[in-house]
């Protein structure tokens, strides 16, 4: 089994998105194995995002991300990395697979619904960045 990290962005916790996000990860193979819903600081986000620091659309990013609570999230199952990519869908939802989660719930590119680590060592490291190990069950 694999771990991977998963925010459900400001725009689709404003929306009362949250539930059905969740149960579209739980119906297609990947479990919860923690969740928080919390609000990111501005510095909590520039961190998370450290590798877009010197794009210009880090400003904007680091200001979407703090403008309203997010739920972070460690979903498990097999392959979790692919799955979660696969189920969230291309990052424009203009290009995204239907039935995916940034077609059912993104608005645009920028607020695009859902974030999800794009490798293992990604996911390890997004994880610690939010999650103590203590606060991570898993079942398998």
């Amino acid at each position: 089994m694999e771990k991977t990290f998963s925010i459900i962005k400001p725009n689709s916790v404003l929306d009362n998105n949250m539930g059905n996000i969740m149960a579209h990860f739980e119906k297609n193979g990947l479990r919860i194995a923690a969740a928080k819903l919390t609000q990111l600081s501005k510095e909590k986000a520039e961190g998370f995002y450290i590798e877009h620091k010197d794009r210009p659309f880090f400003g904007e990013l680091v200001s979407f991300m703090t403008s309203g609570p997010v739920l972070l999230m460690v979903l498990e199952g097999e392959k979790a990395v692919e799955r979660n990519r696969e189920l969230m869908g291309a990052t424009n939802p203009k290009d995204a697979a239907e039935g995916t989660i940034r077609k059912l719930y993104a608005k645009s590119i920028g607020e695009n619904a859902v974030h999800g680590s794009d490798s293992q060592a990604a996911a390890e490291r997004e994880i610690n960045y939010f999650f103590d190990k203590n606060e991570v069950l898993s079942r398998f």
